[in-house]
Order: structure tokens, then C-alpha cells, then sequence
């Protein structure tokens, strides 16, 4: 490989939220980001704009602009033109507007559990409640959709599906005919899309990611989608995401909420996913090999080594969906692993109906950093007799 994924970068003196929450003894794999030095090619942009020594108000670069709407049509044959993107400071802040900028106070927000956390307290903070829906788990652990449940869990106020895929922190990558299913209802219901795409680009063998918009013109219309390279190539830090919104009128309806709230990316942001899009995919494709990598890495010692732990093989992301149902874990498992391994995974409560008993788990590191909170977790588990 190009690129070295097995070194081990000192975090602990950066600002880094990952690496600063728990005492200094506890191993982090909980939040989602790398432990990877970032694409080449971003350094190298964003020292050369360092340089530049003027940091003004920034617009929309033009040329960014086309290397997403070129990407979208190589990647998936979907074609979008470049008055569809709307740049916003990441997910968590396009869901929230989107909240606001569609439904109206005391409408409904369809959502499938265990989701991302943050997806499950954007209702709330708009005036809307949450219709939620529980994503089936079968006995080898992998998670499907009951559309009956589906369909039963939408109310005559419900004007928003909020969907995660690829998902975290199940890991699925959900089928075309799944998304299509999906999108009938909303468009019989007359519910507006909100997809979640933001690890579109972190999807394994045997998978493929389907845009949800990208299936028919009418789901397009009713369709907001997110993306962005900061999972991609482990740049979150800087704030860049864009929506796709089709639709002019649902275009207006989310601009005009977020002006004078939030207003566009920052100058190191623009340069950072301009560089990651146009120059990143020799990186991109090294990682994903040590990611998977890693994914059988972990999988085979879950099965050896981690008694009553299972998981099922996630078809995108970095994040392993860990069930601790069977250990024996007297006490919440985040807790227990917190407490007698120091080893900080994200505790599965905090995703919704369905997260109980189980963690999550960040893959995305160096090999020995793995291995090293694996063999912390197992001799945990083994002191329990």
C-alpha cells in the first residue's frame, strides 16, 4: 500500500474529542471517526491555502461543484445539476434544519431504530414527535425491514422519513428493492425523503450503495439526500457536507430556514472535500482494504475469543454492532467494558428501541489498536468466571 493505516498517531495532544472524553488509561472506539492520517493530497491542499495567508468570507467553489455532480453521475448514473447542492456544516445540522424547514410543529418524523442517536432528539427540538419503527433482527444478526411495520408506523401527521443508509449502527447497506419499497410508501403517504448517505462511499464487497433519490425522478422530487467526505477520508473536523435537493420548491423551503442561521462551509472545508473528491481515491481504496481487513480480523475473534459476544458482518461503515446479550454482562455492557477493560465503546441504549445489549464498536484503526482493546475486552469478559 500507497499509505501506512498501520501507524500509530499520538491524538492525545490534538484537540480531539475521540481521544479526550474518558481518562487518559481508557482506549477510545466509540465515536466515529478514523484513527488514520488523512489523504495526501488534503494536507497538501489545505497547507498550500494555509499559505495563502487570506482567509476572507468563502462562496461555493464552482469547481467543487462539479466534481460532486461528475461523481454522482460516474458513481450511480444519477444526474444532478449543480443548482440541486446546498453546502452545510455536516449532518447532524442538515437533519435538524430539515426538521424545521418541512414539517410544521406537531407533525410526525418516521424513523427506524436503533439509529445514529442524534436522528432520535431532532424531532423534539423542531415541535414534531417521532414515529418510530424497529428494525427486524434476524437470528444470524442481520437486520431486515418488516414493511407492514413500516407502513403501520406512519400517521396521518407523519410528513418526514428520516433513513440512514448505509446504517449506523446496524451496517446495512440497504438493496434497490428495499429503497424502492421504501419510497413507494413515502410517496403514497406523501412523506418527504431525508437519506442519510454520509458513509455512502465505506460500503464492502458484495454491496453496493443505491442512492435512494437516484431510483426514479418522482422519489428524487420528494428526496433530500446528504453527503460528504468526512467519513470518506476522515475529515469530519473541517465541516463540509452538501444536500441534494432536487425538488426547487423543497430547495427554497431548506435555504430559506437556514439563512441567517447557518451560512455555508468554511474556506478549509471547501478546500479539504474539493482535494478528498478530485485526488482522494488512491487513499480511498487503500483504506477500504484495511477496513475490511480489519472487519475479518474482528469477526474471527468475536467468534474465538469474546464469550457471548456476536455480530453480524456489516455491509458498510466502520462500525461493528457487538450483542452482548449472552456474556453474562451484569451491568450495561458500555459499562462493563468501560469499567473493567477501559475500553470506551458507544452504548447501544442510546440508538433506540432495539439497542439494548449491545455496543458499538470503531474498527476504523490501526491493526494493533484493535487488537490491543479485543484483548483488553476478552480478559474482562474472562474474569467474570
Amino acid at each position: 500500500m500507497t499509505y501506512d493505516f498501520d501507524q500509530r498517531i499520538d491524538r492525545r495532544h490534538s484537540e480531539s474529542a475521540k481521544w479526550h472524553h474518558y481518562d487518559e488509561d481508557v482506549l477510545p472506539m466509540w465515536v466515529a471517526d478514523m484513527d488514520f492520517m488523512s489523504p495526501e493530497p488534503v494536507i497538501r491542499a489545505l497547507r498550500e491555502r494555509v499559505e495563502h495567508g487570506v482567509f476572507g468570507y468563502g462562496m461555493d467553489p464552482p469547481e467543487l461543484c462539479k466534481v460532486i455532480v461528475d461523481r454522482l453521475q460516474r458513481l450511480y448514473g444519477w444526474q444532478v445539476s449543480p443548482e440541486a447542492l446546498i453546502f452545510l456544516p455536516g449532518v447532524v445540522t442538515s437533519f435538524n434544519l430539515v426538521c424545521h424547514a418541512v414539517p410544521s410543529p406537531g407533525d410526525g418524523v418516521l424513523l427506524q431504530t436503533p439509529v445514529y442517536f442524534p436522528m432520535l432528539y431532532a424531532p423534539a427540538g423542531a415541535g414534531l414527535t417521532n414515529d418510530e419503527m424497529e428494525l427486524t433482527r434476524r437470528p444470524d444478526g442481520r437486520y431486515e425491514i418488516d414493511f407492514d411495520v413500516f407502513e403501520k408506523a406512519i400517521t396521518d401527521r407523519t410528513r418526514l422519513f428520516i433513513l440512514c443508509n448505509p446504517h449506523n449502527p446496524v451496517g446495512r447497506v440497504f438493496r434497490r428493492e428495499e429503497l424502492e419499497r421504501m419510497a413507494e410508501i413515502c410517496l403514497r403517504h406523501n412523506i418527504v425523503i431525508y437519506s442519510d448517505e454520509i458513509h455512502c462511499d465505506l460500503v464492502f464487497q458484495g454491496s453496493r450503495h443505491v442512492p435512494i433519490a437516484s431510483l426514479a425522478p418522482e422519489i428524487a422530487d420528494q428526496t433530500i439526500t446528504l453527503m460528504a467526505p468526512s467519513k470518506t477520508f476522515n475529515v469530519p473536523g473541517l465541516k463540509c457536507s452538501v444536500a441534494i435537493v432536487q425538488n426547487p420548491k423543497l430547495r427554497k423551503k431548506l435555504k430559506t430556514t437556514h439563512a441567517g442561521l447557518v451560512h455555508g462551509i468554511n474556506v478549509m472545508g471547501y478546500t479539504a472535500a474539493l482535494a478528498a473528491y478530485r485526488d482522494g481515491q488512491l487513499w480511498l481504496d487503500e483504506v477500504l482494504r484495511y477496513l475490511e481487513a480489519n472487519l475479518d480480523f474482528l469477526l474471527q475473534y468475536v467468534e474465538a475469543h469474546l464469550p457471548g459476544i456476536s455480530m453480524s458482518k456489516p455491509e458498510g461503515t466502520y462500525l461493528a454492532w457487538l450483542s452482548c446479550h449472552e456474556a453474562g454482562i451484569p451491568d450495561n455492557p458500555h459499562k462493563f467494558f468501560l469499567k473493567q477493560a477501559r475500553v470506551a465503546v458507544s452504548d447501544g441504549a442510546i440508538f433506540g428501541r432495539g439497542g439494548e445489549g449491545f455496543v458499538r464498536l470503531n474498527f476504523g484503526c490501526p491493526r494493533s489498536m484493535l487488537t490491543e482493546a479485543l484483548d483488553k475486552m476478552k480478559e474482562a469478559l474472562l474474569a467474570l468466571g
